[in-house]
């Protein structure tokens, strides 16, 4: 999948995506994960997702990757906050109190750029990618926060009814990618209320990998 076919999503505003709610099961399993005070926590692919806030309102400190610097500007003008602006190699870094959003593709996040980082909360992400590309970016995550735990939200549903994204990944797959030693049993699986893009019923869950 192209940069360009985000960055179309953004200038168009088809955000389908962005939730104007805090997500569920961020409230209910934040603990279970780790997302506490005092934490450093990763959002991959985060937009300007509020998420995002409510774990700054908990006290975590957050690091996002957005590839689109549009999403970042208005995540902060929402924020109320005015960001310095900086170059870390090829990513132009938002920061502001206790939240440093890198803009640019989060393949190319190292663990040197971003620090040490205690949990990943993950809920547009992986299931963002279409299939070739959900293994290097696991493989990046493992890598760039290796002592993290994460909390993951994916979906499940009848690809043959959607195309994606967000696409279907299932449990065997998540094994595959992070293996049994990471993976624990699913901390709740629901029916998504009103089905994906509002016709194709589809199942969303809550992970742990640890």
């Amino acid at each position: 999948m192209q940069h360009a076919f985000w960055h179309d999503k953004w200038e168009r505003g088809e955000i389908g995506f962005h939730q104007r709610d805090i997500n569920s099961f961020l409230t209910r399993f934040a603990d279970t994960a780790g997302l506490t005070d005092g934490k450093r926590v990763l959002v991959p692919l985060c937009g300007k997702s509020k998420d995002m806030t409510w774990l700054l309102q908990r006290g975590c400190e957050v690091v996002g990757i957005e590839l689109n610097e549009s999403a970042v500007q208005q995540y902060f003008k929402e924020l109320g906050s005015v960001p310095e602006v900086t170059q870390i190699g090829d990513f132009t870094c938002y920061a502001a109190t206790d939240i440093t959003i890198f803009c640019g593709d989060v393949l190319s996040i190292t663990q040197a750029m971003i620090g040490k980082i205690d949990a990943v909360y993950d809920r547009a992400a992986l299931v963002a990618l279409p299939a070739d590309m959900r293994r290097p970016y696991v493989k990046t995550l493992l890598t760039t926060a290796p002592e993290a735990r994460h909390l993951l939200i994916t979906f499940e549903y009848d690809q043959a009814l959607h195309s994606g994204p967000p696409f279907s990944v299932t449990e065997a797959e998540l094994l595959e990618l992070y293996g049994c030693a990471k993976m624990q049993p699913v901390l709740a699986s629901e029916p998504l209320q009103g089905g994906l893009k509002g016709r194709v019923p589809a199942m969303e869950s809550a992970w742990l990998i640890s």
